[in-house]
């Protein structure tokens, strides 16, 4: 099938927030981060040689692709997205680009991406890949640098904790020696690609988003890729973390918004998607990575309704899963998606 036509009839998909943020759980020194617990390197400024040691610990001997993949066709959802490099610019494939990875910076030793593939392939669920393709702090010249530091969930978009020189950045060295060669790695060497879900564009440039857009399209010529690319080029609309619109008239409202001096996002809307594809990411709780301290989840009663809601308004619900530090996705998590499963039959 087309996949401009799965995505529109799939309707719901699982996300995995998962690296080595999750072996802290939102907590660092007897402190909680902030909802978002995969920016805890930001938000307590944790130099990367501290943070670097988590990897030497990082072992999910539990992290089981299968059981994961089978729980999300089980529950209903057709496709799943993973991250493949969240900010904090570790890998969870064998990179050859970067040594910062999962199987040879770690005790554990494994490529979690070619597992989840593998799984995918198995279980008839399309893979979609998450990667930051702007933020990475363990990079100098990762980006976010030129960017208002009150509207991130850290001390600053970069990593201005180990590299507080903001005029010595480079970007495009950051873009051209790590990003751009480990979107390649990815989109050559884990099969069929359903999308790439970016994330946060910020600091690279609107050629830089075409470069990222014309390597998918040429290696994955089916891939659709999100707005959060940046730079007006991409299939889908990814809405704002968490954004249900309430209404059918509020929805039509914002989807006929086409403002030309913005990326993805702004306060009066988005670009409409050129082929009619729109997402809402979701998290279960607060957090999109584990946090040991957050329980505020949603009911399988709501998780249904959102999903009803969403799916009658044309739009795709992706909810996200936190797997613990050893591979585990929380206990409350499967039993809210088993649950609504049942409700949706």
């Amino acid at each position: 099938m087309d996949n401009v036509k799965f995505f529109k009839e799939a309707g719901y998909g699982m996300m995995m927030h998962f690296g080595l943020y999750s072996l802290l759980g939102g907590e660092y020194k007897g402190k909680p981060s902030d909802n978002y617990a995969e920016w805890i390197a930001s938000y307590f400024a944790i130099p990367n040689k501290e943070y670097e040691k988590l990897a030497s610990i990082f072992n999910p001997i539990y992290f089981d692709a299968d059981e994961i993949i089978k729980l999300a066709r089980d529950c209903g959802m057709k496709y799943f997205v993973v991250t493949t490099k969240h900010h904090d610019g570790f890998a969870l494939f064998h990179s050859k680009v970067d040594p910062y990875n999962v199987v040879d910076a770690t005790p554990f030793g494994r490529d979690i991406i070619g597992e989840l593939a593998a799984a995918c392939k198995k279980y008839g669920v399309k893979l979609g890949f998450y990667y930051s393709q702007d933020l990475d702090w363990h990079e100098e010249h990762g980006g976010g640098y030129n960017s208002d530091p009150k509207y991130c969930s850290g001390v600053s978009w970069e990593n201005s904790w180990d590299f507080p020189d903001k005029k010595s950045k480079n970007f495009d060295i950051c873009f051209n020696n790590k990003i751009l060669p480990q979107v390649k790695e990815l989109m050559t060497n884990y099969g069929d690609i359903f999308l790439a879900w970016f994330d946060v564009p910020m600091t690279l440039t609107p050629e830089q988003s075409k470069i990222l857009y014309d390597t998918v399209k040429e290696l994955q010529s089916n891939c659709l890729i999100n707005s959060r690319l940046g730079g007006g080029a991409y299939d889908y609309v990814s809405l704002g973390d968490n954004e249900i619109p309430e209404t059918k008239e509020e929805w039509e409202k914002l989807s006929k918004v086409d403002p030309s001096d913005i990326n993805y996002r702004s306060i009066d809307g988005f670009k409409p998607s050129p082929f009619g594809l729109y997402e809402s990411a979701c998290t279960l709780n607060r957090s999109w990575g584990f946090a040991y301290r957050d329980h505020n989840w949603v009911t399988p009663e709501q998780l249904y309704k959102n999903k009803k809601h969403l799916n009658e308004l044309g739009i795709n619900y992706l909810v996200n899963v936190g797997p613990d530090h050893l591979g585990r996705i929380p206990g409350p998590s499967i039993e809210i998606l088993k649950k609504a499963a049942e409700m949706d039959k």
